[in-house]
């Protein structure tokens, strides 16, 4: 897809994306958005594309680190449960509570039975969050083998990805076909009528996301609202203030700039740089 054409529908998406944002503040909506899906499925850029052009105070991304002792010794899903949308928040997990039916297992992190447990007990678990009136989506971000190596070997050779890749990456790339099934058994415990999976193939990052924003919009039930007119004010006139000279410190400008009307130092800090 070319950039133009993606910018172009991304802009737009944006636009609706603030409009449902509007909406969820003034009806006091809930909305969770739960993302899963194998190491470089995209998790990560498809949820910047959605928070992007919104409010972090209204839209909110979640992303647990491994559990401390404490944690692990409580009920399973205690610790998510507190970041579960209040009135008026859109709440997004970057990997959820479903850590448990695909990392922990696959990597030894649980035991089968604990899994087990877990897909039992988590469709009434959502069955209770949605009756509580939360709207609760979930996708599931599908990536071919062949393109998931080719991610991972573009993460080893840019020093700007270098970041991503984990030992766990690694080993994780080693199991696909265990984390297939694992994903499978997922889709047939919890893929409930009040909780279905949504599976977006993303091999096409930009379509993908581009697919992912349009059907998130489709199945949050906003209207847009009646935009209020603004009119700046008038500025209130200087009543004999003068910019004086101050000997602040201006950071280096090696790209150029301008001093948009303020005056710079008269006498240059050497220790600015």
């Amino acid at each position: 897809m070319k950039e133009k054409d993606y910018q172009h529908e991304l802009r737009r998406l944006h636009g609706e994306l603030v409009a449902m944002q509007e909406w969820v503040k003034s009806t006091g909506a809930k909305v969770c958005v739960v993302f899963e899906g194998r190491d470089t499925a995209g998790k990560g850029g498809t949820i910047k594309a959605v928070t992007e052009r919104v409010s972090p105070r209204v839209f909110r991304v979640i992303a647990l680190p491994a559990p401390s002792e404490r944690e692990k010794s409580q009920m399973y899903m205690q610790r998510y449960l507190p970041h579960l949308p209040a009135g008026g928040e859109v709440v997004i997990f970057d990997r959820s509570w479903y850590n448990r039916a695909g990392v922990e297992p696959v990597l030894g992190f649980c035991t089968p039975e604990q899994s087990k447990q877990f897909l039992q007990a988590v469709p009434e678990a959502e069955r209770a969050i949605v009756d509580s009136g939360v709207i609760l989506l979930k996708y599931w971000l599908e990536v071919s083998p062949e393109e998931q190596t080719r991610r991972l070997q573009n993460r080893i050779e840019d020093p700007r990805k270098v970041w991503k890749l984990s030992a766990l990456d690694l080993k994780s790339y080693s199991r696909w076909y265990d984390y297939s099934r694992a994903r499978d058994e997922m889709f047939r415990s919890t893929d409930t009528a009040w909780a279905p999976w949504f599976i977006a193939r993303t091999d096409d990052k930009k379509r993908g996301r581009l697919n992912v924003l349009t059907h998130l919009l489709a199945n949050v039930p906003y209207r847009p609202l009646s935009p209020e007119k603004v009119v700046l004010p008038k500025r209130q006139k200087p009543n004999g203030y003068h910019e004086p000279v101050l000997t602040t410190r201006h950071i280096p400008e090696p790209f150029g700039g301008s001093d948009n009307g303020h005056r710079k130092p008269t006498k240059p800090d050497s220790s600015a740089s």
